[in-house]
């Protein structure tokens, strides 16, 4: 007998076919092929739905914004309507009467705005006269700047040829309402339905935050709970902390714009003070009112001022109130607000930059919330 055995294979239970390795390694390919097309076709699925998403967010702009509005309304109107719930007011009764005095509000505000801006536009021609007169002294300057020192580089330019003018024939008032009485319509449509929204949503708010928690599994009833709280809370005092704010801008504006002379300054002081709360194009547009509205009475001093004053309100609100009021409640870091602005702005326009802050603050509170989500939560945190 030899003392060392040949390498033997191993056994195989009795009653089980013994396969080929060829056949083996076949098999484990074939398993591996199957796992990658199955995550590719995965991952397509995923970036379909996304895709899909974009479009419907984009084809229905004005009824998400209608309702994101609305949310945002009933969220800042509900600790009025919960007060008057615990004076033994009914509900239903208690969300009429504060939708009915936020519209009457509204209606005010607008009422005063309009004829405000009225008295500015019927002062326009005036002064649109001294923009121009303005703005032709320095164009003159500036051609003759240009004429001087197109003498001594260049040589002199032969006779040129007449180039042809066209002249296009303004566009009337009719026509210009005909191509915008659709929109007109869709938005005054959508303007419309707020209140109702506002009120239903205020009215069967305990229906609808109980049933939105059943939609969760029992063990997680609790979590979810905790999270529609903290996001009602977020935005809440979003909303609330902008209005404060845009309240204060606007008060220090009126003052610098009174004693400066400005025609309107109340006016012109609360567009400024709430338009500066736009992230980053707020402090240029915030500058076009008390400007337009200073042509004649401003002076050199003068604009200096008001672009001093709009450009430190906007500073103070962004670094110090912004981070004091609102960033426990956000905790973004400033690339995810950056790329929502773009995002939303570039989905809803005007409307999606004042909306982007809180549907990111909302996406934020939800993926700290769910365990999966938790990586792309702390991404977007500071």
């Amino acid at each position: 007998m030899r003392s060392e055995k040949k390498d033997q294979p191993e056994q195989v239970p009795a009653g089980q076919p013994v396969l080929p390795a060829v056949i083996v390694e076949q098999a484990t390919e074939e398993v591996e092929t199957l796992h990658a097309s199955i995550k590719v076709g995965t991952v397509a699925q995923i970036v379909v739905a996304l895709i899909a998403i974009i479009g419907l967010l984009y084809l229905l702009k004005l009824v998400w914004v209608t309702i994101l509005v609305s949310v945002l309304l009933a969220s800042v109107l509900e600790p009025a309507v919960a007060v008057l719930v615990r004076w033994h007011c009914p509900r239903w009764a208690s969300a009429m009467g504060i939708t009915t005095m936020a519209v009457i509000l509204s209606l005010g505000l607008f009422y005063f705005s309009y004829n405000r801006a009225v008295d500015f536009l019927s002062n326009l021609p005036r002064y649109s006269a001294e923009l121009r007169r303005s703005v032709g002294g320095v164009r003159a300057r500036a051609d003759k700047i240009l004429n001087q020192a197109s003498s001594v580089v260049e040589p002199p330019k032969q006779q040129q040829k007449p180039i042809p003018v066209r002249i296009e024939q303004a566009q009337g008032i009719t026509q210009i309402l005909s191509e915008t009485s659709s929109t007109v319509f869709d938005v005054l449509m959508a303007v419309s339905f707020v209140p109702f929204l506002v009120y239903f949503m205020l009215a069967s708010k305990e229906h609808v935050y109980a049933s939105t928690v059943r939609l969760f599994p029992r063990e997680h009833r609790l979590e979810a709970h905790r999270t529609v709280g903290t996001i009602s809370t977020m935005i809440r005092s979003y909303v609330l902390a902008n209005v404060i704010i845009g309240l204060v801008g606007s008060v220090v504006c009126g003052i610098v714009f009174w004693y400066l002379g400005i025609p309107y300054f109340y006016f012109m002081s609360l567009i400024s003070g709430f338009v500066t709360l736009v992230p980053y194009l707020g402090v240029f547009l915030a500058l076009l009112p008390p400007l337009a509205g200073g042509i004649g009475t401003l002076h050199l001093g003068g604009i200096i001022t008001v672009i001093v004053t709009v450009i430190a309100i906007h500073l103070v609100t962004m670094n110090l109130l912004y981070p004091r009021v609102i960033g426990p409640r956000l905790q973004l870091n400033a690339l995810a607000v950056s790329l929502s602005l773009l995002f939303w702005a570039w989905i809803w326009g005007a409307l999606g930059l004042l909306l982007a802050i809180p549907i990111l603050g909302v996406v934020k509170i939800l993926c700290d919330h769910v365990e999966p989500l938790q990586p792309l939560g702390s991404w977007l945190g500071t």
